[in-house]
């Protein structure tokens, strides 16, 4: 386990400040995502550091490999401790994302497949059941050094034979009375981290709760105080 291994999204862009003021940046990463920065841009980025936290840039960069390494470059100067990019943009991608992230003292962190992805869908996109595709992936995450991968829980026992000491971030956290909202593979957070993770991606259980404070506090002892 390292420090503050819950990552907490950001999921409504039009209802996040008190999320911002009841968490402790102490306890918890921020996860800044494709919705809500381009409701905002980075004002949202301005106003997460503000408020003390380190942030999970989570865009999923993906294009031509000069392209990728700008557009990661112009974040410099930002608290971005982990950013995202599609493994599927190939080895040359990879390796100059990975050049421009350590240039903004960030973690490059690769997405497999979206754990929204069921095995059928996986078939239609991949021509391949989800674990050859991760597989595969990971694989190539390997290959390049990446710092680390995005992988459903259900993945973390394979990432962890594959990519031994990198950091494995797992979405689809949710508590045993939560819903599983959209992500097809879910689990919950002890599980998670007995099983590997690094760290724990968790919105909605967090930030759709009446009493947020309460909500994350809980998921934080189900993870520590057992």
């Amino acid at each position: 386990m390292t420090e503050k291994n819950i990552i907490v999204a950001l999921d409504d862009p039009l209802d996040y400040q008190g999320v911002l003021e009841v968490l402790d940046p102490k306890k918890c990463i921020i996860k800044v995502g494709s919705v809500i920065f381009n409701y905002h841009g980075r004002k949202i980025l301005d106003e997460v550091a503000n408020h003390g936290f380190e942030i999970f840039f989570d865009i999923k960069f993906h294009d031509i490999p000069n392209t990728v390494s700008k557009s990661i470059e112009s974040f410099k100067g930002y608290p971005i401790k982990l950013l995202t990019i599609h493994l599927s943009g190939g080895s040359s991608m990879i390796k100059s994302a990975l050049v421009s992230s350590k240039s903004i003292n960030a973690k490059c962190i690769g997405v497999s497949i979206l754990t929204s992805l069921n095995e059928e869908e996986s078939k239609e996109v991949y021509n391949q059941e989800i674990p050859k595709t991760v597989s595969s992936m990971f694989n190539l995450a390997n290959e390049s050094d990446i710092d680390g991968v995005v992988c459903s829980p259900h993945e973390l026992k394979l990432a962890t034979e594959l990519l031994k000491d990198k950091i494995k971030i797992t979405p689809g956290i949710r508590l045993s009375d939560s819903n599983s909202d959209d992500q097809s593979r879910v689990m919950n957070p002890k599980e998670a981290i007995d099983l590997g993770a690094t760290y724990l991606v968790i919105g909605r259980p967090i930030t759709s709760h009446k009493d947020k404070a309460s909500a994350f506090e809980k998921i934080y002892q189900s993870i520590y105080e057992e």
